[in-house]
């Protein structure tokens, strides 16, 4: 162990179980969405475009699955890039984080509440809500970290750490907008969703920002 690494462990936990932990979880995640989808339960004397018909109709099942990739995705990459300043852990912050995995695991369910009834309101309220706690969770997480220095390196740029909450903080306000757009019409909070998770996905700014550090 290295004389940094020994300043870690004096000063707090390491981080090395919450990482394989958080990555342990979002494989997980990432491997069941697959087995949301429904096989078609056809009988082998079916003609082969009956089986082709079953297939088309299974289309909102595929893009649920699609998104929920998306979406963990997006808080997987987010998470990753917080826990390269983390240089050590405390019980509280182990909690919220594991909060933090409590609700990515349910992510699979609200995705698949939205593709198959993308129409109703409450899907899209569900869904709005789920997103808002995962956000604000890891919002914390980052917050916890960087106050006074917490569980990060004193020499962090301050301007570096509010940017991140700031774009961490977009995605629950984005859902908060979709969430009152859905009383009104609820292809525009599905439309704010899809621009949500284009705008975390295209780099930009914060990538030239993790770079340089």
């Amino acid at each position: 162990m290295t004389s940094r690494e020994n300043q870690e462990a004096i000063a707090g936990l390491t981080t090395s179980r919450i990482q394989a932990l958080s990555d342990g979880v979002f494989a997980i995640v990432f491997t069941l969405m697959v087995f949301q989808i429904r096989l078609p339960d056809l009988s082998a004397s079916r003609p082969p475009a009956e089986l082709a018909r079953h297939l088309r109709a299974l289309w909102p099942e595929f893009l649920s699955y699609a998104l929920s990739f998306i979406i963990a995705g997006v808080f997987w990459v987010g998470h990753h890039n917080i826990f390269h300043y983390v240089r050590r852990t405390d019980r509280l912050f182990l909690w919220l984080n594991l909060g933090f995995l409590m609700f990515i695991a349910f992510v699979p369910f609200s995705t698949a509440l939205l593709g198959r009834y993308s129409q109703e309101q409450v899907a899209v309220v569900v869904y709005g809500v789920h997103l808002i706690i995962i956000g604000m969770l890891l919002y914390l997480v980052w917050s916890y970290a960087t106050r006074r220095h917490r569980l990060v390196d004193p020499q962090i740029d301050p301007d570096f750490v509010h940017f991140v909450k700031g774009r961490i903080l977009l995605s629950p306000a984005a859902c908060v907008v979709a969430i009152g757009a859905s009383f009104v019409n609820v292809r525009w909070s599905l439309l704010l969703y899809l621009l949500v998770l284009a705008f975390y996905i295209v780099p930009g700014r914060i990538d030239r920002l993790w770079s340089r550090r």
